[in-house]
C-alpha cells in the first residue's frame, strides 16, 4: 500500500471484457508504471485468465481476483492453476475467493451448503493440494458481516469487502486487527464515478448498486451499519419491482457511504479516507461519458 498521502494511488479494478482484452492489459501496464496500488480482477470477465495474463504483462504490480466464486471450480483445480500463477508472478498475486450470491449459482445450478461452511471446506482442500500444486498464493475471503470476516481471519490471509459502509468498517478492521494484528490485507472494491456533476454520477452509482440491494444479505449489512430506515424504504420500493422507485429510496447518505461520487478532488479524498481506515481501496470505475477503458483513464487524469 501507498506510504504517503502526496504519493497514494488506489488499487483499480479491470474486468476483462471481450474484444477489449488487450487493450484492458495495456491499461493495467499503465496503471504499473503510474503506481497505482494494485489490480483487482473481478469474476465478470474470467478473472483467472486475466491474472494469468497479468503475470506475463506486469512485472512489479501486486494484482489478485476478486473475487474467485469458489462454485466455478475443484480446489484441486483452483490450487493448480493459483500456484501456477504465483510462481509466474514470483509472488505478486492473490487468490481472492468468495461464495457469492445466490442469483449466480442459481445460474450455475450448483448445489451449496451453509457459506461459511463452504468456503472454509474449499481453502482446507487447496491447502490439502500445495504439495502437488506447489506454493499457494496468499488467499483473501470475499466478506461483508463479521461471521465471515471471523473465518477469514482464522484461516485466510485477508479479506474484501465490495460495497462497504466507511460509517461502519472502523468497527470491523477493529475485530479483523484484533485477531490478526499484522500480516492480514483488507481491501474494498468501491463503486467510484469522476464527474464535476455530481448527481449525474451518483445516478450511475444507482444503477450499479440495484443488483446489491436486491440481496437480503447485503440489505442485513447496511442495518447494521446504521441504515435502518434506508433499508425499510428500499424493501419497500423492491415489492414494486419498479426500477425509478427503488433508486429513489436510495439517500445520499447511504450511497456516498458506499460508493464515491463526484469531482477529481471529492474522488481523491474519499478514496484516501479508506486507506486511512487501514482499508486499501479498489476503484472500480464507471462513467457518465463512456465505458470502463474511458472510466479508467479518468482515474489516471485525477491522479496524474
Amino acid at each position: 500500500m501507498s506510504s504517503g498521502k502526496n504519493d497514494f494511488r488506489p488499487a483499480l479494478s479491470i474486468v476483462g471484457s471481450p474484444t477489449k482484452r488487450e487493450t484492458l492489459l495495456e491499461l493495467a501496464v499503465e496503471a504499473e508504471r503510474r503506481g497505482f496500488d494494485g489490480i483487482a480482477c473481478p469474476s465478470l470477465g474470467a478473472a483467472v485468465a486475466m491474472c494469468v495474463s497479468l503475470a506475463h504483462v506486469t512485472s512489479s504490480i501486486n494484482f489478485w481476483t476478486s473475487i474467485q466464486p469458489i462454485y466455478y471450480s475443484h480446489p484441486v483445480e483452483s490450487a493448480n492453476t493459483a500456484a501456477h500463477i504465483h510462481e509466474l508472478s514470483h509472488g505478486r498475486f492473490a487468490f481472492g475467493i468468495g461464495v457469492s450470491h445466490g442469483p449466480v449459482t442459481k445460474r450455475l445450478g450448483v448445489q451449496t451448503g451453509k457459506p461459511l461452511e463452504d468456503v472454509a471446506n474449499y481453502v482446507a482442500a487447496m491447502k490439502g493440494a500445495e504439495r502437488f500444486s506447489g506454493v499457494l498464493p496468499p488467499i483473501l475471503l470475499a466478506t461483508l458481516r463479521d461471521k465471515m470476516l471471523g473465518v477469514a481471519t482464522e484461516i485466510a490471509d485477508g479479506a474484501i469487502w465490495a460495497n462497504a459502509s466507511l460509517r461502519d468498517i472502523g468497527r470491523q478492521v477493529a475485530i479483523a486487527r484484533s485477531a490478526r494484528p499484522t500480516g492480514f490485507q483488507l481491501a474494498n472494491m468501491i463503486p467510484t464515478v469522476i464527474s464535476d456533476d455530481i448527481d449525474a454520477a451518483r445516478a450511475v452509482n444507482r444503477k450499479t448498486m440495484m443488483g446489491y440491494v436486491s440481496l437480503p444479505n447485503y440489505r442485513n449489512y447496511w442495518r447494521q451499519a446504521g441504515f435502518v430506515e434506508e433499508m425499510d424504504r428500499i424493501e419497500t420500493a423492491l415489492a414494486t419491482k419498479d426500477d425509478a422507485m427503488i433508486k429513489s429510496a436510495m439517500s445520499n447518505e447511504w450511497l456516498d457511504d458506499c460508493t464515491i461520487s463526484g469531482d477529481a478532488s471529492r474522488v481523491r479524498e474519499q478514496l484516501q479516507r479508506w486507506s486511512e481506515h487501514g482499508v486499501q481501496p479498489i476503484a472500480v470505475m464507471s462513467s457518465t461519458r463512456g465505458g470502463q477503458m474511458a472510466a479508467i483513464n479518468e482515474l489516471f487524469a485525477i491522479f496524474a
